[in-house]
């Protein structure tokens, strides 16, 4: 099971655009099945001189945490680089963005880089090709009255997850290790993300859940809960896990990436160029990008969700480049938490080439320090 990434678990119905199915911005199909797949982009490829089609799956595209994918194509970045990308993303219950391209659906996906670990741990060599994030995007959201502040208080409590087995599961764990905390002193409650996320918490069937924009907004607007633990930003991130903690990508087969890179590079460029604007510009301006229905409905205001946007943006990396020490965090993590990293070499999980080679192209200021071959 590959539903680690944040969001990955089916999303319930949930009126500001968390739900995968009900995805329905410009680019972003309902599903795996409406997009080329590999054939496709291969088919391009061979055409010689024609724009390769590359199908990328995202786990969760109307998220704050997966908001590059689109942002590329409402900019028109996937065009202006020579690629026709075509967007697509999780259903309910459906098959998650990492497996699907693992099994050949679609050839790249939105998703976490730790995902390449796992996968390689099964044998499977699957490489992240740009890195978008260098934080989970996850904020603790505890109700008032819950008594928790740190991981220190988990000790008694049910702990609300997108999923079980997923990455706020593995990152609750986690959390609970470095307190001392064993996973027989705490319950994890599936609760997805959006409205039964914030029923859990109403309702005291959880106190806590660990979720992302909007839904932390929304907690916060309605004065259900506060947010325990940072998660979200960078700084936050590296205060919480120990160091930087690479998440959000472009994850591919490896065999896929050495037959297409061409179109590899082309996508990296695209979403590189993304980050960069990301980086020049305000929430607001980013918000005014999105398809309207992600950022404003019944239950949070354009307003809220820039105001989240604002507070978070910091996740973001400006270039597209995986951090130095990123890759031996998440190592380290699922090595504590009892993965098999014995197949695994950090090296071949991850590569700098093609977003270096974008930044190059285009003359952008390559900020973020790189990871080296080790990691």
């Amino acid at each position: 099971m590959y539903k680690r990434a944040i969001g990955v678990a089916a999303i319930a119905a949930f009126g500001i655009g968390l739900t995968a199915c009900g995805s329905s911005g410009s680019g972003a199909t309902a599903s795996a099945g409406a997009s080329s797949g590999s054939g496709a982009s291969a088919k391009q490829a061979a055409a010689g001189g024609s724009v390769p089609t590359v199908s990328l799956m995202v786990g969760g595209i109307d998220k704050q945490i997966y908001l590059p994918y689109q942002l590329a194509q409402d900019l028109g970045f996937y065009k202006k680089y020579g690629v026709n990308v075509k967007l697509s993303t999780e259903q309910n219950g459906g098959v998650g963005a990492e497996e699907a391209m693992a099994s050949g659906q679609v050839d790249m996906a939105g998703a976490w880089y730790i995902h390449t670990i796992d996968f390689q741990s099964k044998g499977k060599d699957v490489i992240n090709v740009a890195q978008l994030s260098g934080a989970p995007g996850e904020r603790e959201m505890c109700a008032n009255n819950s008594g928790v502040h740190s991981a220190a208080d988990f000790k008694g409590k049910t702990l609300g997850v997108t999923d079980l087995g997923s990455g706020t599961d593995e990152l609750t764990q986690f959390l609970a290790h470095q307190k001392g905390i064993a996973h027989n002193q705490y319950k994890t409650l599936a609760v997805s993300a959006g409205a039964t996320a914030i029923a859990a918490l109403q309702r005291h069937t959880a106190q806590c859940v660990m979720t992302t924009q909007p839904t932390v907004g929304a907690i916060e607007s309605q004065h259900v809960g506060y947010p325990a633990i940072d998660l979200a930003t960078t700084k936050g991130a590296t205060a919480a896990l120990g160091g930087a903690w690479p998440a959000a990508g472009v994850l591919a087969r490896a065999d896929w990436v050495k037959s297409h890179p061409d179109a590899t590079q082309k996508v990296v460029d695209a979403l590189v160029a993304t980050m960069h604007w990301i980086a020049t510009h305000s929430a607001a301006d980013i918000a005014a990008k999105m398809p309207q229905q992600y950022v404003s409905n019944s239950t949070i205001s354009k307003a809220q969700y820039i105001a989240g946007l604002k507070t978070d943006k910091d996740q973001f990396l400006p270039d597209g480049i995986m951090p130095a020490g990123g890759p031996k965090t998440i190592y380290a993590m699922e090595k504590v938490l009892g993965v098999d990293v014995g197949k695994v070499t950090l090296a071949n999980t991850f590569t700098n080439t093609y977003a270096i080679k974008a930044n190059t192209l285009e003359g952008f200021k390559m900020t973020t320090k790189p990871a080296g071959a080790a990691g």
